[in-house]
């Protein structure tokens, strides 16, 4: 397994999405506490993690929240989990809780089944810049 950081987050994300890149994007700016670091399913962290955690990624085709030692989470329970540590505004996403987490699933389901129509893919994962690089497992 690799090494992370104690008091982190791993967020593992689909790395030619475009969708889920421009998320990661705004995860880092919202990240004021400097919790998550990324790494994207198809890296060989990535593949580490999921492997780690036994998690067939060609099932679970999704975002992952890893918290080393306590527990991981996938679709939209891990994606609400994320937006209710930026604090502020996204506090109101707290509400989408109320939601069955079933229901939640479908939602994030249809998006995540259209993702690459609606939002496009690149060809490979995105390259972090040298200010991001730390943000990022290798």
């Amino acid at each position: 397994m690799i090494n992370i950081p104690k008091n982190k987050k791993v967020i593992l994300f689909d790395g030619v999405c475009n969708l889920c890149n421009n998320s990661v994007i705004k995860a880092i700016k919202y990240d004021k506490k400097n919790t998550f670091l990324f790494a994207s399913l198809q890296s060989d962290a990535g593949k580490k993690i999921t492997h780690y955690l036994g998690i067939d990624t060609t099932k679970i085709d999704s975002i992952i929240l890893y918290e080393p030692n306590v527990s991981y989470d996938v679709k939209s329970t891990a994606a609400l989990k994320v937006m209710n540590d930026f604090g502020g505004i996204w506090n109101l996403t707290k509400l989408l809780w109320l939601f069955p987490e079933a229901f939640r699933n479908f939602v994030y389901d249809v998006i995540a089944k259209n993702r690459y129509k609606w939002f496009g893919k690149k060809e490979s994962c995105m390259i972090p810049t040298p200010e991001l690089k730390a943000k990022f497992l290798e």
